[in-house]
């Protein structure tokens, strides 16, 4: 049975769609724990050390965040394949362009699949820059996630990279959204408009809420 929904359309669809919605609540969180890097390094720093030791005593020490992380691995995974594997699918059935051409497309729309790969590579420039500090500029310090982060985006690189894939992530989550509500059968005609307005709620508020931290180093507001 899991196999025969998987290869449908509608399978992967669905996957596509509780795998969003996953990540995109690791998002909320993430970003909201980001924002307390204003209140200071102590603050920061102790934040980053309470994530590996939630469960304690129940859970070893940094059991619950890699558990948290080897759920993210499979929404990332999941998420990508089926996306991949619907492109592919949708591009067999129409091998030839519409003789008319179709409405405009949202830009959203248009650069879904971009975004994703544009994530994607910042995911793993992210994941080097500030887990393993393998790519880290000024001197990785384990431990120190409030100078790791400022390190990073006291180079004109690193404000670059990070803002760019928070607008990306921004379109990505505004189009995403609304999308996995239909998948779900949550959306209708009534509800078409409200969830797009959450959708742009979400979107602009994570943008905002990522891009605010390495604005708050360019600015000295975070030093």
């Amino acid at each position: 049975m899991a196999r025969t929904v998987w290869d449908s359309s509608v399978g992967k669809k669905t996957v596509m769609a509780v795998s969003g919605l996953i990540m995109l609540l690791y998002l909320v969180v993430h970003m909201i724990g980001n924002l307390k890097i204003f209140f200071g390094a102590g603050e920061f720093n102790h934040y980053a050390h309470w994530l590996r030791t939630v469960g304690e005593p129940f859970m070893h020490y940094e059991w619950t965040l890699w558990l948290i992380r080897a759920v993210l691995v499979v929404a990332v995974v999941a998420h990508a394949t089926s996306a991949y594997q619907l492109s592919r699918r949708d591009l067999r059935a129409r091998p030839s362009k519409y003789v008319h051409k179709k409405p405009r497309a949202s830009y959203a729309t248009r650069t879904m699949r971009w975004g994703g790969i544009i994530l994607a590579l910042f995911i793993v420039w992210h994941i080097l820059d500030l887990t393993t500090g393998t790519v880290h500029s000024g001197g990785f310090q384990a431990g120190h996630p409030y100078q790791n982060v400022v390190d990073t985006f006291s180079t004109w690189y690193g404000n670059v990279i990070y803002i760019v894939a928070m607008l990306a992530l921004g379109l990505h989550v505004r189009h995403g959204f609304w999308s996995a509500a239909q998948t779900l059968g949550v959306g209708s005609r009534r509800r078409d408009r409200a969830l797009k307005a959450v959708a742009n709620v979400l979107a602009l508020l994570l943008t905002a809420g990522f891009i605010a931290v390495p604005v708050g180093v360019m600015t000295g507001v975070v030093s």
